[in-house]
């Protein structure tokens, strides 16, 4: 597969062209004044268009010389303004004041789009340069690195050469899962700052991307986000804030966001931070969905809404199939970070609530840190490009015996299609090459860069006696085991090693799992069994373990509502925890296993 930069905006080259085409001229447009006001507007763009194509040989384009820099295009742009202000103000003086009110809220949002469409051109361009010279560009990233590092290996500075870099510096495992808590352990580079110039690029073209696939989204009042957390990697100031949301900007409690979404039927985008936290938004809006109703009939201070509750109270009567279409029935796509750990709760939500809409990750976030980016919203869902700036990232093969072999790693431009890679990051602090335990497998190019989907997390493996369970293959059989379970639709999942709860007592090792499920309330031995087979089915290592005894059962526990939405909380709660929040498959601490444990019903 090759993916094209067609797949992002961003044609035409000169952004104050671009600013002055979205912006200056619709807004001018909108309002009352003379042929003579806007007889030099339209030949400047000319002009202004002109330059970024190249000299001509007219008379008029030799005083103009183009401009040479980011800074005099700006300074360009400021003067363009400035020369607008006085229209501005006689336009501002002839309108009513809810007219005023009006019109100042559409000219936040056409300079918030037009600024969106110049600074998602600047990225694009900067991308395609990065990738279509790879190699270099991760030289440049790795100079980065050295220069900022600290501490004993600061000699590795003034040198770039990849096979001196990989001889200095081991890698180092990370460590084991995002809820450890214990002081000295080796954590993955989380610091804001490395992650900046990422973040802002996978934001930026992100937005643009989907506003060019949902041109509506980006409408006024088109979009809301229901979690305290953001699904963008970077928050972004004004004027960008006024694009689509109809929540106040630094709103973080649940309850105030969704019940400002549903005060919203026209939404055309619902935002959630992850995917897990979406869910847990749509199972309490079922719990209380009464409660919600009544807060909506009574409405803000004056402006009562009962129809808008009973338009709530009837859609929650249909059951949660298809409940957000019913609720904003404009509604077109549901915006979530890709953190790991997430794809359950988006097969539920696709299956149920979120049925018959599209789903986008506008970035991919490896252990607290923007690695990939996402530029195809049309495509299908998880494929993410690796771009050569910083942070600095090495693939390792995942082969056996490869994760010991420092040299071993291979840079962007070297990946080969179809292949898995474990990603390494290299701290610009402290300089460590750590292996984040992240797996992706390459499925096509960008240029000279893979694009890939994401596979597993090897710290997320069981493992009580060597079978070492990788988590995608153990998705795999609980999957067959509940599809074999009539009704039933997984939510969410978490397993523990029998150690971590002292639940042999004389017998074999094994794994406790615990489930939520939809349209289940209990579990028969037959049914809890089926999940013990399906294992056996696909990792050979663990039948052959099972038919000697070494490895007990696998032991299937039913947990009720609301019990993956606590034991998130005390994920949140450990000073380690990474954002955005992973959700972890494998619990290696004995008081988050508990939290499940005690929430057991069946």
């Amino acid at each position: 597969m090759s993916l094209s930069s067609r797949c992002v905006p961003g044609t035409v080259s000169n952004p104050v062209y671009i600013f002055c085409e979205a912006v200056i001229i619709p807004i001018l447009q909108t309002g009352e004044r003379s042929p003579e006001q806007l007889a030099d507007l339209p030949r400047a763009l000319r002009l202004t268009k002109c330059q970024s194509q190249g000299p001509t040989s007219g008379p008029e384009l030799g005083s103009l010389p183009p401009p040479r820099s980011c800074l005099e295009m700006l300074l360009l742009l400021f003067l363009l303004l400035l020369l607008l202000l006085p229209l501005l103000a006689v336009l501002w003086q002839r309108q009513p004041q809810d007219a005023r009110l009006s019109w100042l809220a559409g000219l936040q949002h056409r300079v918030a789009a037009g600024t969106l469409c110049w600074a998602a051109a600047w990225q694009q361009r900067r991308l395609e340069q990065s990738t279509l010279h790879a190699g270099q560009s991760q030289q440049q990233a790795l100079k980065w690195c050295l220069q900022g590092a600290q501490g004993p290996r600061g000699p590795l500075r003034g040198n770039t050469d990849i096979s001196t870099f990989r001889n200095h510096l081991p890698l180092t495992k990370a460590s084991q899962a995002q809820e450890e808590e214990h002081e000295g352990q080796l954590s993955p580079p989380t610091s804001t700052q490395y992650y900046g110039e990422a973040s802002l690029q996978a934001t930026l073209l992100g937005l643009a991307a989907l506003n060019k696939s949902y041109p509506e989204v980006l409408a006024p009042g088109g979009t809301a986000c229901v979690t305290p957390t953001s699904p963008w990697p970077c928050p972004l100031p004004w004027p960008w804030r006024a694009l689509g949301q109809v929540s106040a900007p630094g709103a973080k409690r649940p309850g105030a966001l969704l019940l400002k979404a549903l005060r919203s039927p026209g939404l055309r985008a619902l935002e959630g931070g992850t995917a897990a936290e979406l869910l847990d938004v749509f199972v309490g809006l079922e719990a209380d969905g009464e409660e919600l109703a009544e807060t909506i009939a009574a409405g803000n201070p004056g402006v009562p809404l009962p129809r808008r509750a009973a338009e709530l109270r009837e859609a929650l009567e249909q059951g949660p199939r298809g409940l957000a279409r019913r609720l904003w029935p404009k509604l077109q796509v549901v915006v979530t970070l890709d953190a790991g750990g997430q794809a359950e709760a988006v097969a539920a939500l696709e299956a149920l609530w979120c049925q018959g809409l599209a789903f986008f990750s506008p970035a991919y976030s490896a252990s607290g840190g923007v690695v990939g980016l996402n530029l195809w919203p049309e495509q299908p869902r998880g494929l993410y490009l690796l771009p050569p700036g910083a942070p600095f990232i090495e693939l390792l093969p995942v082969n056996k015996g490869a994760q010991e072999e420092a040299a071993s790693t291979v840079l962007l431009a070297e990946a080969q299609k179809g292949k898995e890679y474990e990603l390494v990051l290299t701290d610009h602090i402290s300089l460590t090459r750590c292996c984040l335990g992240d797996v992706v497998q390459v499925v096509g190019a960008y240029n000279r860069c893979p694009v890939v989907r994401f596979v597993c997390r090897l710290g997320q493996a069981l493992s009580v006696r060597g079978e070492d369970i990788r988590e995608d293959v153990f998705s795999e059989g609980l999957g067959r085991a509940v599809g074999q379970w009539p009704g039933a639709k997984l939510l969410d999942h978490s397993c523990v090693e029998s150690s971590i709860l002292d639940s042999s007592e004389g017998s074999a090792p094994h794994y406790e799992v615990f489930v939520a499920l939809r349209g289940l309330r209990n579990l028969s031995e037959e049914n809890r069994d089926k999940l013990d087979h399906c294992l056996q089915e696909v990792s050979p290592r663990y039948k052959s373990l099972r038919f000697w005894g070494s490895v007990g059962p696998a032991r299937v526990h039913l947990v009720g509502q609301g019990a993956f939405r606590e034991l998130r909380v005390a994920l949140a709660a450990c000073p380690s925890s990474p954002y955005p929040p992973e959700m972890p498959r494998v619990l290696r601490h004995r008081h988050l296993a508990q939290c499940l444990q005690k929430r057991v019903v069946s």
